[in-house]
């Protein structure tokens, strides 16, 4: 992404701080249902004692360190940091832009409910891409970032549930 493309990206939502409440608003709600829902979806099952458990748990867990992890040694810098501009969501984190977190995130927890619950899980899916969008006009990530992320989430459940034998 070129400075010229970032500034055009955000210049409308910057030049209004209604708009810029409310897109910071709309990132916390979604970011915010979509890490309520794991837990809740992770107390279902163990009160159905469902043997999916255990892989709901630890599938998501290690994945999540392996991105950190590589996010952490890649250490890509933000659209913020890149073209000398303050973002548009409240952010100030330096570095570890790709892949996007929170999208990995929430893909990841998409697919963790998809195997159980179809319906929800692409509800919580189409959650994601809207605060991928949000991540990228907001200015605290590249679309590469959330598209990574989003890949990323998939692939990792995709391994973790239907590659990998059950014990």
């Amino acid at each position: 992404m070129t400075r010229e493309t970032y500034e055009r990206m955000t210049e409308n939502l910057r030049n209004n701080p209604r708009k810029v409440r409310l897109i910071n608003g709309v990132n916390r709600v979604l970011t915010g249902v979509v890490f309520c829902v794991y837990p809740l979806f992770l107390l279902m099952l163990f009160l159905e004692k469902e043997p999916f458990l255990f892989r709901a748990i630890v599938v998501p867990a290690i994945s999540f360190v392996a991105v950190t992890i590589f996010r952490y040694l890649l250490n890509v810098p933000r659209p913020y940091e890149k073209f000398g501009t303050e973002p548009v969501l409240d952010k100030n984190t330096r570095g570890k832009s790709f892949p996007s977190r929170h999208v990995f995130s929430v893909f990841m927890i998409a697919a963790t409910v998809f195997v159980c619950h179809p319906d929800a899980g692409v509800l919580i899916g189409v959650l994601g891409v809207c605060l991928a969008v949000i991540r990228v006009v907001g200015g605290v990530h590249e679309p590469q970032d959330v598209i990574a992320g989003a890949l990323i989430g998939i692939c990792c459940a995709a391994v973790g549930y239907y590659l990998i034998p059950l014990g």
